[in-house]
């Protein structure tokens, strides 16, 4: 069954994919708007005992619309699905810009602090705590402009409620309260985090990053960790202030607004007209009434592979730049995640999929969409990648390669190996040359992912690393 249409969208390819949801790029048939769509299925989250926590995240998303944040526009529900309609961004993370370019200028990392904490001010205004900032969950539009995303770890607590008592995160950027188990204040907390991106990106590298847990926890609670020397004064001074392990003396939001070096070329947000904010449909999406269920446009039949419209061309390019679809240059192969070709879908499928047999790995297809699971390069771990065909033109189809499962690391360094096999043993067997095509595989929705491009910079002592924390387990159970 193929999903074309849920109420007024038209619905894409998958631009992410996490453990509990799948994010697809769609259009707004009425309008012509780009969004992006979350997909969530109601029996997960109603086995994983998740809906209070949807429920939350979708009232908090609702709740707080400001500039820096990224918009919820609505909410429907199908039979099985539930789907989130977001604001659709395509500038990327702001963890990918670090680590791609390094270390941001002065003024270009004020900017972004700047908007950080107009976006998280307007939060707390709302009684909303974010708890989980990070460059990871602060995305870019096209103009460059910051947006506040992923509220699942966020809290908004009952009216007289102050103390907090969760432990959720991400370790290097929580706040050192946080670790003693002994409540604290959101507002604080999230200060604490927006101090470590700042330093984060002046100095593209965390203040805080040790491989044994225990011993970063000792460092945040002492705050030991040193500014570098090119930074400048007001800034070290600001960031001194944020990351002051005691919640009483730290500088709270009010005080980093009148700081010197914070204001300089400060531009203050737009806000957005007022909306009355009507929270009935996030309760309507777990009724199973029939007249609250959103029309979902299908066919049983073969209908063939996703068509890729503009949007999606777009969206697979690099910076907009559509001729770096098709370079045929030989340091293609080494980047390789997609390929195209001018086979039919049904044969190019069921070539993989013999292809993918003789190299060993396990084959599930449906709707022109292949997983292959199998071991590891190393033998060592186990993994899965998913191999979706796509309609180009009448003559064209493109096939991408994405990781679904698996250790990150080992993935990224089989991917590289076993698609040019995968390639070399495509073209043997349909006797068809595949253009590589060296597109950046699209952002993954997991959070406890290290960055495995830089392990070897981290395992050689460079500090100019950036890599990715890991997650703590979050429990809901309290606030």
């Amino acid at each position: 069954m193929v999903v074309r249409k849920v109420g007024k969208y038209e619905v894409g390819r998958t631009i992410g994919e996490g453990t509990f949801a799948k994010v697809k790029f769609a259009q707004n048939t009425e309008t012509g708007e780009s969004v992006a769509m979350k997909l969530l299925d109601r029996a997960t989250i109603i086995k994983h005992k998740m809906v209070d926590q949807i429920k939350r995240e979708i009232s908090i998303m609702k709740l707080v619309r400001h500039p820096n944040v990224v918009r919820l526009h609505e909410v429907l529900a199908s039979r099985t699905k539930i789907y989130i309609i977001l604001e659709f961004i395509t500038g990327g993370e702001l963890f990918d810009k670090i680590v791609h370019h390094g270390r941001l200028s002065e003024a270009e990392s004020r900017r972004y602090f700047q908007q950080l904490i107009d976006g998280v001010e307007y939060c707390h205004s709302k009684g909303v705590y974010h708890r989980d900032l990070k460059p990871e969950n602060l995305l870019l539009d096209s103009q460059g402009n910051l947006k506040i995303s992923d509220f699942g770890l966020s809290a908004l607590p009952a009216e007289g409620v102050s103390i907090l008592r969760t432990t959720c995160g991400t370790p290097n950027y929580v706040a050192p309260e946080v670790l003693s188990h002994k409540g604290y204040n959101g507002a604080l907390a999230d200060v604490w985090s927006c101090g470590v991106i700042l330093y984060v990106l002046m100095a593209g590298y965390l203040p805080f990053d040790e491989m044994d847990l225990t011993t970063l926890y000792n460092k945040i609670n002492k705050a030991e960790f040193s500014c570098p020397s090119w930074f400048p004064v007001g800034a070290k001074s600001l960031i001194h202030q944020i990351l002051d392990p005691n919640p009483e003396t730290r500088i709270c939001i009010e005080e980093i607004r009148n700081d010197e070096w914070f204001k300089k070329n400060y531009v203050p947000a737009r806000l957005l007209e007022y909306e009355d904010v009507n929270l009935d449909d996030v309760n309507a999406v777990f009724d199973d009434s029939e007249e609250e269920r959103t029309d979902e446009q299908h066919t049983d039949e073969d209908t063939g592979p996703l068509s890729l419209n503009a949007f999606d061309m777009i969206i697979l390019s690099q910076g907009l730049n559509l001729s770096s679809m098709f370079d045929r240059g030989q340091d293609s192969v080494k980047h390789v995640t997609r390929f195209v070709s001018q086979k039919p879908a049904k044969i190019v499928l069921s070539s993989m999929e013999v292809v993918a047999q003789s190299m060993g790995f396990k084959t599930h297809i449906r709707n022109y969409k292949m997983r292959v699971e199998g071991l590891s390069a190393s033998k060592t771990s186990h993994f899965s990648v998913i191999l979706e065909v796509f309609q180009v033109t009448s003559s064209f189809v493109m096939v991408d390669i994405q990781k679904a499962a698996g250790d990150g690391g080992e993935y990224l360094k089989a991917r590289v190996m076993r698609a040019r096999e995968l390639v070399q043993l495509y073209n043997n067997f349909t006797r068809t040359s595949a253009t590589i095509l060296r597109i950046s595989s699209g952002n993954q929705l997991t959070n406890n992912l290290e960055n495995p491009r830089l392990q070897k910079l981290r395992a050689s002592g460079v500090r100019s690393s950036y890599i990715r924390p890991r997650l703590l387990t979050p429990f809901y159970s309290k606030l």
